[in-house]
């Protein structure tokens, strides 16, 4: 569901001759349904390549655990001396409308000024999570990465692909052209769902209930894979035994449990054929960078999956999709680290301390 007249926030940065004086210490908070990451962040002199942050403190918060997400920053404040700063930057999944944030996952509404005001903030933004990851991504060596298809290195001068399939499914698209990044925030998460097979057909209908519009994310995100699970024993006529995407993962990767490992190869193949689609859609041939919490629990399922061949199985264009490099990386601090730099560019013009 999204609001008919969101807010969109330009993604090219300030232009304005006199941008404000850098700021001190701010918060830069990754929330997204499960957990919230937040840090203290602290400009630092060295601006040129736009990746020196330090991370004064940093906490990762159970969402389930809180009432909101006040309690949330203001338990993060508590715990490192109180009132530590003026200004915050937010990285949430959604569109902004007004004073909230339109978002499926969350448990709770975001209101901004709540927060400006209850946390006793001069300031408070909120940006498009995968605007964060994929603003992280620009920057930070992705040398710790893991290749999972494609072949040769990720091309910075061509469009690049951010996804990452967790509570819900994230993504975006780096468009090259400046020194910082342009960053095309979607909603593919809630894009209809594809089919290809007849088994999935068979899922997406089973899914819809009725409805029309079934979500990628029904099948691409933690839930989703749980949904898949439990689809895939009522198709087979299998006793589903696990009560959680984790679990289903664990026996997937022990090989203990059939229906736990045709669920995973199900869900990776046909996240091939999203990602593929999204390649060509977005003009993304420069690489794909795959994040989320998913996909690294089940990283050697996925390469030895049929993820690639259904990726590069487009007709025409597969020997143009089989050399698009595509590589895992760790979620982590990327959303935190990408909301420091985004802030720091668009409200004080890659100004630092």
């Amino acid at each position: 569901m999204r609001s008919a007249s969101p807010q969109f926030v330009d993604p090219s940065p300030r232009q304005t001759a006199a941008a404000p004086a850098a700021p001190g210490p701010f918060i830069a908070a990754d929330v997204g349904g499960t957990h919230a990451r937040v840090g203290l962040i602290q400009p630092t002199a060295d601006s040129a390549s736009g990746a020196n942050l330090d991370i004064l403190q940093y906490r990762k918060f159970n969402c389930a655990d809180y009432t909101d997400l006040h309690d949330i920053l203001r338990e993060f404040a508590d715990g490192v001396g109180g009132r530590i700063a003026t200004h915050a930057c937010i990285a949430c999944a959604g569109l902004v409308s007004g004073d909230d944030l339109i978002n499926a996952n969350l448990p709770w509404r975001v209101s901004i000024s709540r927060l400006r005001e209850e946390l006793g903030l001069d300031r408070v933004v909120l940006v498009n999570d995968f605007t964060a990851v994929a603003y992280a991504a620009h920057f930070q060596c992705v040398t710790n990465s893991t290749l999972i298809a494609g072949r040769g290195a990720i091309n910075p001068a061509l469009p690049r692909l951010v996804v990452g399939p967790g509570t819900g499914l994230g993504a975006a698209a780096l468009i090259p052209g400046g020194a910082r990044p342009g960053i095309l925030a979607t909603e593919g998460g809630h894009a209809a769902l594809a089919a290809r097979t007849d088994l999935e057909f068979e899922i997406v209908r089973r899914l819809g209930h009725g409805s029309i519009h079934v979500p990628n994310e029904q099948v691409f995100s933690g839930p989703g894979l749980f949904a898949l699970y439990r689809t895939l024993g009522e198709l087979r006529a299998m006793h589903a035994q696990f009560e959680s995407p984790a679990q289903v993962t664990a026996a997937a990767l022990a090989r203990s449990d059939a229906l736990a490992i045709e669920t995973v190869e199900l869900f990776c193949a046909w996240f091939g054929s999203l990602i593929g689609d999204l390649v060509m859609l977005l003009g993304a041939y420069g690489g794909v960078y795959l994040a989320g919490g998913v996909l690294p629990r089940i990283a050697p399922l996925l390469r030895a999956s049929g993820f690639a061949r259904r990726l590069s199985d487009k007709g025409a264009l597969h020997e143009v999709l089989a050399r698009v490099p595509v590589h895992l990386i760790d979620h982590g601090q990327l959303g935190v680290t990408g909301a420091a730099h985004w802030f720091l560019d668009h409200e004080y013009g890659g100004k630092r301390s």
